[in-house]
C-alpha cells in the first residue's frame, strides 16, 4: 500500500489570493509499505525543525510561513498509521533541500538514498547553494546510500534502481545539482512519479504549460541550471501527454495534486 503524506504546510506571503503565488504549499511525501519494511519518499520537516525553526533560516520562515506542527512530521504520521518509526528501513530523497530532508533525523536507523551529485552538493555546497541545505538535518550521521545512473531505463528516462525494481531514482537535474524524481510501482499496476521540485504548479505538466507568475520566477531563481530544469519539465510534459494512464506524475509542492491523490486513497 502507498500512503500520501503532507509533511509540511507553507502559506507564502504575497500570494494575492492565488493570482501571484499559491496560498498553500505542501510537502508531498509517500509512505510505501513493502514486504521488507516501510519506505519514505522525501521526508518534509522533522521534529528538530519544529522545535528549532530558526535553523531553517529567518528569511525562509518569514517568507513561506511554515505551520510547523509535529503532527505533520513523517514520524508522527507513521505512528498515526499504526507503525513504529523503526519500521522505516529506507528513505529515498528527490534532493536535500531543507524542506525535503528535515525528517531523516527522526529515522536514525533508516538508509538514506540520494543521487551522488546531490549528496556532494549538500555536504560541500558552493556559496550560492549554502542557504538551501541545513547541515544540522544530517548531523546525526545518516546511513547514506549513494546512487549514480547505472544504465537502467524507465519509460525512456535514465534511471537507477534504488530498491529492487519498484522504487527508482529518475535524474531530473536543474533545480539542484543532483535533483531526481522517484518512480514507485503501484500495487495495482502502473507507476507514481514523485517529480520533486522539477515543477511547482500542476499546470506546468500540461500542454501548453502554465503557472502563476510568482512560481515561475521562484523556480528560475532557485535553479542551479535553469536550462536543464526547463528541458526536464518538457520531458515530463511529453510523458504526461503520452502515458498518463500508466504514470501519475505529481510534484512535491502543488496542494491540488496532493489533495486529489490523498483523497483517492481514502475513497
Amino acid at each position: 500500500m502507498i500512503h500520501h503524506l503532507n509533511c509540511a504546510t507553507l502559506r507564502p506571503i504575497g500570494s494575492f489570493g492565488g493570482r501571484v503565488g499559491p496560498p498553500r504549499i505542501v510537502a508531498h511525501c509517500l509512505l510505501v509499505e513493502r514486504s521488507k519494511g516501510l519506505t519514505l519518499v522525501d521526508s518534509g520537516f522533522g521534529r528538530d525543525d519544529i522545535a528549532r525553526p530558526a535553523r531553517l533560516g529567518r528569511p525562509f520562515v518569514a517568507a513561506l510561513r511554515p505551520t510547523l506542527v509535529e503532527a505533520e512530521t513523517a514520524a508522527a504520521q507513521v505512528v498515526a498509521l499504526g507503525h513504529r518509526v523503526d519500521e522505516v528501513t529506507d528513505i529515498v530523497l528527490t534532493h536535500l533541500d531543507l524542506d525535503h530532508a528535515g525528517g531523516i533525523a527522526d529515522f536514525p536507523h533508516a538508509r538514506i538514498h540520494v543521487y551522488g551529485a546531490e549528496l556532494d552538493a549538500a555536504l560541500n555546497p558552493a556559496l550560492r547553494e549554502r542557504a538551501r541545505y541545513v547541515q544540522g538535518q544530517w548531523a546525526h550521521g545518516p546511513q547514506w546510500v549513494r546512487h549514480e545512473v547505472a544504465g537502467d531505463d524507465w519509460l525512456g528516462f535514465e534511471a537507477v534502481t534504488a530498491l529492487t525494481d519498484d522504487v527508482l531514482l529518475v535524474p531530473l537535474h536543474g533545480h539542484t545539482r543532483g535533483h531526481c524524481g522517484v518512480a514507485v510501482r503501484r500495487p495495482e499496476g502502473g507507476w507514481l512519479l514523485h517529480a520533486g521540485d522539477a515543477y511547482f504548479d500542476a499546470g506546468e505538466k500540461e500542454t501548453p504549460p502554465h503557472a502563476v507568475p510568482g512560481l515561475r520566477l521562484f523556480q528560475r531563481l532557485m535553479a542551479v541550471d535553469d536550462g536543464q530544469r526547463v528541458a526536464n519539465q518538457a520531458r515530463l510534459r511529453e510523458l504526461h501527454a503520452a502515458r498518463s494512464a500508466e504514470v501519475t506524475i505529481f510534484s512535491a509542492h502543488d496542494a491540488t495534486e496532493y489533495d486529489a491523490l490523498a483523497a483517492s486513497r481514502r475513497a
